[in-house]
């Protein structure tokens, strides 16, 4: 009969209502799955933003700050200019992206780049991959003040004012007499360069620790005797 096939508007609603909460279960469900996706991206973004940035930002943090700032063709040539006639081990204190350290090995130095920042040591160290020089070259990621200078001969410095006077001291009592040290954009506060070359930011001073120091060689010098 007609009851039986059709039901009545009562019965329909009463179905109708227990579908609708259904469906709607299943559509918070889908935003509540969409939303954990969205929030796990966001946040492994944020983890890799700040795995990068934090190289960069902790130097600021500390006592003296030494940013990275890429030297300009410039300065590397004015670098290598006052590298003329040089020879031996080579070390660049603060080196950044490495540039220093690369343009010397391709003049036949053996060059060591220290730098706190992981990924521009590694980026360094690709790049001198990639110039062929790779093998004349070394980068480490460590602290300036925590590493010895002994054995170098030609040392070369990207630094800041605040940190010149104390690396001064570091360097005079490190070095050998034999060694040169090249400062970039700013100078020592009390040593008086030897040779000075370029303009403003692209200044470059070298300075010959035997002269800073005092040092003086002195050579013996043999008279033939005289026969009486």
């Amino acid at each position: 009969s007609e009851n039986t096939l059709c039901p009545s508007p009562g019965a329909r609603s009463r179905a109708l209502a227990k579908e609708i909460p259904q469906e709607e279960g299943e559509g918070g469900s889908r935003r509540s799955s969409w939303g954990l996706l969205v929030t796990a991206g966001v946040g492994g973004t944020l983890v890799a933003l700040y795995a990068v940035a934090t190289p960069f930002v902790t130097p600021a943090l500390r006592k003296v700050c030494l940013p990275f700032v890429p030297a300009t063709a410039a300065q590397i040539q004015n670098v290598l200019k006052m590298l003329e006639n040089r020879s031996g081990s080579l070390v660049d204190i603060g080196s950044g992206d490495g540039r220093i350290v690369i343009a010397a090995a391709k003049k036949g130095f053996q060059a060591v780049g220290y730098e706190l920042n992981p990924w521009l040591v590694w980026y360094s160290r690709y790049r001198a991959w990639r110039d062929g020089v790779h093998q004349n070259t070394k980068f480490y990621i460590s602290d300036l003040w925590k590493v010895s200078f002994s054995h170098y001969r030609n040392v070369v410095v990207f630094g800041v004012p605040q940190m010149m006077p104390q690396l001064e001291k570091k360097l005079e009592k490190e070095l050998e007499c034999n060694a040169r040290i090249i400062a970039c954009r700013f100078p020592f506060p009390c040593w008086i360069p030897d040779h000075t070359t370029g303009e403003g930011i692209d200044t470059v001073w070298a300075y010959d620790l035997k002269h800073s120091r005092g040092c003086e060689t002195k050579s013996l010098e043999i008279t033939p005797e005289t026969e009486s």
